[in-house]
């Protein structure tokens, strides 16, 4: 168990082992929760607005079977971008 203590402004200090175990570095965000009198910090991803769609569950879930794909090289190539709309349409038809 390690003391720390609260500064000015109720600022702590995390010490360097703990950041460390933790992969967080100066400027990253922690999540802090409350339960009885016991305080919880989380490393915290922000995540701009315009970019949250790539993070929902249904994207994600599309990205793990376009990995997969990869992986089982099901993927087509094309020479030009014409030739891959082409095949696009077709399949939205």
């Amino acid at each position: 168990m390690e003391l720390i203590k609260i500064t000015t402004n109720g600022q702590i200090t995390v010490p360097s082992e703990f950041r460390k175990q933790c992969h967080c570095k100066t400027g990253d965000y922690l999540q802090v929760e409350i339960s009885g009198n016991s305080l919880t910090l989380k490393p915290a991803q922000v995540i701009d607005p315009s970019q949250s769609w790539f993070w929902t569950k249904e994207w994600q879930e599309k990205e793990k079977e376009a990995d997969k794909d990869m992986e089982e090289n099901k993927y087509k190539e094309y020479k030009d971008m014409k030739s891959a709309v082409k095949s696009l349409k077709k399949l939205v038809k």
